[in-house]
């Protein structure tokens, strides 16, 4: 392993950097793929925020943009990656993610299947079932259930009555991916059929892709970043140096050994951070999720107002890098009201720009708006 180790960065100067990467200031990307692609994939737990998150990057885009790409081009795709939640990701990286992430992510379900006596074996035939099931074109988690259960044996039946997704391990495999919602109902699609035709890659490789892309997005960062980022064992995450031997160089963050792309560390030191920088996130923001250290966006103090209970993760409003509110809002009539929370004292010309940015996104969701200072 050959790293070249340099000055550290302030935070400042990582906050600029992370903030430009993420496509929040100066923003390089426009389309919906590309700024997915920059930024290792955009969470979709929740599709409104999906779609917040990308206006956020680009307050020209509207969501029937996102709808084209997914629905019809089927430039991006949504399945369960990171941290087994769902996420936005371009299509032609669909083998990345999904190969990268299998070992890992395989090893927990089986581990929980083990349980209820199922083998290695009854999982492949469940696979089997699921994808014959889909015979054309979206078909609904009900529709699917229906199908599949009266198929498998009394072990298989057991686990899918007691998990919230029983065809994880198919979308795992990659077998299966989300499609089009109908209503409120989801649907799964094969992802030979959905998608155009994937060119296989190997583990290694997809894992140096992923690492590189990671570090792209969210560099510096420790390896303890990129195994909570990634639901990955920090065994596999201490692969990175191996993986990208001659291309890292390494970095303190916030005391603690990080890494950084080498052909990323002069931008990192040049970068200035942008004064009076106003930023509406929604919750489950990828940039909220990319490091296992959150004290420097926000104090221990105010953490849990942001990062709560069962993993549900606040709307913000970042103010030269740091989270200085909570927002949250609700559509009244024909109108959206938005209610902003400090957690710091927010000077007037502050208050000014997060009434633009709120805005800004009203007109994103095609409603005037209100806001409201407590």
């Amino acid at each position: 392993m050959r790293q070249k180790r340099k000055s550290n960065p302030s935070w400042r100067q990582i906050s600029a950097f992370r903030l430009a990467r993420h496509n929040l200031i100066s923003p390089a990307a426009k389309e919906v793929v590309a700024i997915s692609r920059a930024v290792c994939g955009i969470q979709a737990q929740l599709m409104a925020s999906a779609h917040m998150a990308l206006w956020a990057r680009a307050h020209h885009l509207r969501p029937s943009h996102i709808t084209l790409e997914l629905c019809q081009t089927r430039s991006l795709v949504k399945t369960l990656c990171m941290r087994r939640t769902l996420h936005l990701i371009p299509s032609d990286e669909f083998q990345v993610y999904i190969t990268a992430l299998k070992p890992s992510r395989m090893a927990a379900i089986l581990r929980v299947m083990s349980r209820f006596g199922i083998t290695r074996q009854d999982v492949d035939e469940m696979n089997r079932d699921v994808v014959e099931g889909i015979t054309s074109g979206p078909i609904t988690r009900a529709e699917l259930y229906a199908l599949v259960r009266p198929r498998v044996g009394p072990m298989i039946k057991a686990w899918m009555e007691r998990v919230s997704s029983p065809f994880s391990p198919t979308i795992t495999e990659g077998l299966i991916s989300y499609g089009p919602d109908i209503g409120r109902e989801t649907t799964y699609v094969r992802v030979d059929e959905w998608l155009p035709r994937l060119k296989p890659i190997s583990e290694q490789e997809a894992k140096r892709i992923l690492f590189r892309r990671y570090l792209s997005a969210y560099g510096p960062a420790t390896l303890q970043d990129l195994s909570y980022w990634s639901g990955m064992s920090m065994k596999e995450t201490r692969e990175i140096p191996d993986l990208l031997d001659g291309e890292l160089t390494g970095v303190q963050v916030g005391g603690k050994p990080g890494l950084i792309l080498a052909r990323d560390y002069e931008e990192l030191i040049e970068s200035t951070p942008s004064k009076d920088s106003v930023l509406l996130l929604p919750g489950f923001d990828p940039y909220l999720l990319g490091h296992q250290d959150k004290t420097p966006l926000i104090s221990s103090e105010h953490y849990k107002l942001v990062y709560r209970n069962q993993g549900w993760i606040s709307p913000v409003v970042l103010v030269n890098g740091e989270i200085a509110a909570t927002w949250s809002s609700k559509s009244r009539g024909n109108r959206l009201s938005i209610e902003v929370s400090p957690i710091q004292n927010l000077p007037r010309r502050i208050h000014t720009l997060i009434h633009e940015e709120a805005t800004g996104l009203a007109a994103f969701l095609d409603l005037p708006v209100h806001v409201a200072f407590p």
